[in-house]
């Protein structure tokens, strides 16, 4: 399999920063693959590969992440959440990504400062 491009944002990826944008809010993982839910409402099953995705994002700068807080979790009886939310440079992407899509057809990998 060919190494992606220093740069390049997955489609996961985009669909991510979509969702969060979406949300409005800090949102935790399993909160973003239910809004992923295909077309035909099949769940995403590779819950490790939505958070790989969103490791690479948080790497990059596209998005930041904090825990929740653990008396609230304690209080709804769970552990706490790992809740992610867009950043400037993430929405940036987003935005810059949007305009791509509307002007080509077809959906490719998106490069910071160019398309793939």
């Amino acid at each position: 399999m060919p190494r992606r491009k220093q740069g390049a944002v997955l489609p996961l990826e985009l669909d991510l920063l979509d969702a969060l944008i979406d949300a409005g809010e800090p949102t935790h993982g399993f909160a973003l693959a239910a809004s992923l839910a295909t077309g035909d409402g099949r769940p995403l099953t590779a819950h490790g590969t939505l958070y790989k995705a969103l490791g690479r994002m948080q790497e990059r700068g596209l998005v930041s992440s904090s825990w929740e807080d653990k008396a609230e979790a304690n209080a709804q009886g769970r552990p706490p959440r790992r809740c992610y939310e867009v950043t400037g440079e993430g929405r940036a992407v987003a935005h810059a990504a949007a305009a791509a899509r509307s002007s080509a057809t077809g959906r490719t990998a998106f490069v910071l400062g160019g398309t793939a």
